[in-house]
C-alpha cells in the first residue's frame, strides 16, 4: 500500500518541471531564446560559474568542521566530490542526493552513514536559517514597496483586515499544533525541534565561528552569483537589489519544486522580475541562462565526481 508513495515522489516534479518547459518554451519562440544566448556576455557568465564554484567548495570545507566532532578526519577532495556528486543525484530522484553523499562519505571515509547524514541534515538547518535570514532582508528593505503592490491590488481597509485575520490564523495554528497529539502536529513539532537543536548545536562546536563564515560566505556568493549573471543581458544591466534578491528568494524554492529547478527556475525568475516591471523575455531568458549554466556545471563536476572518487581513493591507498 506505501508502494505509490515514493514513485509519486520522484514521478510529479519530473511531470511537474516537464510541464513547466512546456509553458515556458511556448511562452518565448526557441530563436528568439537562442538569440539572447548568442548575444549573451559570457564573461559575466563565467564568473558566476567561478563564484558558484567557490560556494559549493566553501560547503566542502564547512562539512568538515562537523566531522571533527565524530571523530574522523576526512579529506576535502572526498567532501568536494561528494557535494558535487549529491547535487547531480538530485536531478534524478529529488532529495536523494544527500542520501548518495552520506553514503559517498561511509564509502571512503569510515564515517557512519547515520552519523554523516545526521552532520547533512544539521548543515540543512543552517542554510534554512540563511535563507529565512534573506527574505526578513528582502522584507525589510522593500517594506513600502511590497505594502504598496498589495494596497493596490486590494481595498487598505480589506488589506489591514486581511493581516489581522492571516496573524489570528497563524496564532491559531500555533496554539493547534502546541497542544495536539495529531501526527500532523507531532511532525511539525519535531521538525521546529530539530531546526532549533541544530541552530544551537552550531555553537557549541569547536570551530564555531569558522562555520558560521563558511555559512555566510556560501550564500553570499549564491546571491553574488545570480547578481552578476544578469550582466550577461544588457535589458537586465539596471536591475535592482530588491530584484535580485527576490528572484533568488523565488529561484531557491523553485529548485525543490522540480529535479533541480528543471522548468519551474525560468518562471520563478519571470514572476519576481515582473514585479518590478520588467519585460518577460529578457527575465525569461535569464532564468534558461542561469539554469542552463549552472546544470551544466553540477553534471559535468558531478559525473567527473562519481567516476574520479574510485580513482582518488585508491591513489590515496596506494600511496
Amino acid at each position: 500500500m506505501n508502494k505509490p508513495k515514493p514513485i509519486l515522489k520522484v514521478v510529479l516534479p519530473l511531470l511537474l518541471g516537464v510541464g513547466l518547459v512546456w509553458y515556458s518554451l511556448s511562452k518565448i519562440s526557441v530563436p528568439i531564446l537562442v538569440q539572447y544566448f548568442k548575444e549573451a556576455d559570457y564573461s559575466w557568465i563565467f564568473l558566476g560559474v567561478i563564484l558558484g564554484i567557490l560556494s559549493h567548495a566553501s560547503r566542502a570545507y564547512r562539512w568538515l568542521y562537523m566531522a571533527e566532532p565524530l571523530g574522523f578526519k576526512p579529506k576535502f577532495g572526498n567532501s568536494f566530490m561528494a557535494v558535487y556528486s549529491a547535487y547531480l543525484i538530485n536531478f534524478t530522484i529529488p532529495r536523494a542526493g544527500e542520501i548518495a553523499r552520506a553514503s559517498i562519505l561511509t564509502n571512503y571515509e569510515g564515517i557512519p552513514f547515520d552519523k554523516g547524514f545526521g552532520t547533512i541534515v544539521a548543515e540543512r538547518v543552517a542554510d534554512t536559517l540563511m535563507l529565512l535570514s534573506i527574505i526578513a532582508i528582502a522584507f525589510f528593505l522593500e517594506f513600502e514597496f511590497i505594502y504598496n503592490f498589495f494596497a493596490e491590488k486590494f481595498n487598505p481597509t480589506s488589506l489591514l483586515l486581511g493581516i489581522t485575520a492571516l496573524l489570528l490564523g497563524a496564532l491559531a495554528v500555533f496554539i493547534f499544533i502546541k497542544k495536539s497529539h495529531t501526527k500532523f502536529a507531532l511532525k511539525v513539532k519535531g521538525f521546529v525541534t530539530g531546526l532549533i537543536e541544530g541552530a544551537l548545536s552550531i555553537f557549541k562546536m569547536k570551530n564555531k565561528w569558522a562555520f558560521i563564515g563558511h555559512t555566510f560566505f556560501i550564500w553570499t556568493m549564491y546571491v553574488l552569483m545570480f547578481y552578476v549573471t544578469t550582466f550577461a543581458l544588457p535589458e537586465l544591466q539596471d536591475i535592482s537589489i530588491a530584484a535580485v534578491l527576490i528572484g533568488f528568494i523565488l529561484a531557491s524554492f523553485s529548485i525543490a519544486a522540480t529535479n533541480g529547478g528543471i522548468g519551474s527556475f525560468p518562471e520563478a525568475i519571470v514572476i519576481a522580475f515582473s514585479l518590478f516591471g520588467m519585460a518577460d523575455d529578457p527575465s525569461r531568458a535569464f532564468g534558461w541562462i542561469m539554469w542552463s549554466t549552472q546544470t551544466l556545471v553540477i553534471i559535468v563536476l558531478g559525473g567527473l565526481s562519481l567516476l574520479y572518487l574510485p580513482i582518488y581513493n585508491r591513489k590515496k591507498t596506494t600511496v
